[in-house]
């Protein structure tokens, strides 16, 4: 059947994600490809299901070995326990397309502190897929080529004053810690790509005209110079409610919150991007360029950028 230049256009924008990060590579830039989502955990509702059924269709499309999810899994106020019906309403019964059954790498963000944190560590022993071995951690994976991605999973909530003293339980930890241990593991990496992964952004594409926060200072001042000072090309988080992306100072900071709720952002500004679409972000890594993808509920590719590595 022939289409028209209109249905082809569709067609190619609802594809279109999918069909570049699936494109053959050649033997010498073999990737592995895979999701990002966040700020999703609300049963099913707020188009949580319409955006897990794309995910879906991403996953299986692009082949993708797994899902990360950049936090605040569940709302309002996370889960009271290993057995908490939160886990079926809000992951295991949305989240149930066959090529979604890979392993979920997952982070806090500030309304999982508002429940028990220790009950999302625990859930790694019982499911086949949920992965949270510690409140921070670093993985290594081996990408086909030879090229290694080491990629570091922060929590961040605990590196913002505002929360002490609030319903979101930081109290306690040490955040120095966590950063001495991320500039130390950073120092001693020799992975051929270094990517961080939090639940709060640092710099958005957005202003704070209507009070919200966007940029977070403290980030700015505690964790991106350690960014800065080991070149870290990529830095992914949620907590906004939109998708976002912005380069500063040589840094992509891309926002991946619009798992579920989102509202309608401000034009973006530092030459970045965003939107209010319900969605997720595609990606693909090999050994000499990241690709990635902002995807929407529908399918469509709102925004692509690629990374060559330095």
């Amino acid at each position: 059947m022939q289409l028209t230049r209109r249905e082809f256009v569709t067609t190619s924008a609802v594809l279109g994600a999918g069909a570049a990060l699936a494109r053959p590579a050649s033997a010498e830039d073999a990737s592995i490809s895979f999701l990002l989502v966040g700020d999703w955990g609300r049963h099913g509702y707020h188009h949580q299901r319409d955006v897990a059924r794309q995910m879906g269709r991403t996953a299986q499309a692009i082949n993708s070995a797994y899902i990360v999810s950049v936090g605040d899994n569940f709302y309002e106020n996370g889960v009271e326990s290993v057995s908490d019906w939160q886990w079926h309403s809000s992951f295991e019964d949305v989240y149930t397309e066959a090529s979604l059954q890979t392993p979920w790498k997952i982070i806090l963000g500030n309304h999982d502190y508002r429940g028990n944190v220790q009950a999302q560590l625990d859930y790694t022993k019982l499911s086949p897929r949920w992965r949270l071995p510690a409140r921070y951690y670093v993985e290594t994976t081996a990408l086909p080529g030879g090229a290694t991605a080491a990629f570091y999973y922060l929590d961040t909530s605990p590196l913002i004053k505002k929360y002490y003293g609030t319903r979101v339980a930081v109290a306690g930890q040490n955040s120095q810690e966590q950063l001495d241990w991320l500039d130390a593991k950073l120092a001693a990496s020799t992975a051929d790509w270094n990517i961080v992964i939090g639940h709060h952004p640092i710099y958005t594409a957005q202003s704070d005209a209507d009070g919200y926060d966007h940029d977070q200072p403290d980030l700015i001042a505690r964790l991106n110079p350690i960014l800065q000072k080991h070149h870290v090309p990529l830095y992914v988080c949620g907590h906004d409610h939109i998708l976002q992306a912005v380069k500063v100072d040589g840094i992509s900071y891309v926002c991946t919150g619009a798992g579920s709720e989102t509202y309608a952002p401000e034009p973006a500004i530092r030459g970045g991007f965003a939107s209010g679409s319900h969605g997720f972000m595609a990606a693909r890594l090999s050994g000499k360029q990241l690709d990635w993808s902002f995807v929407d509920a529908q399918g469509n590719a709102l925004y692509s950028q690629s990374i060559v590595r330095a």
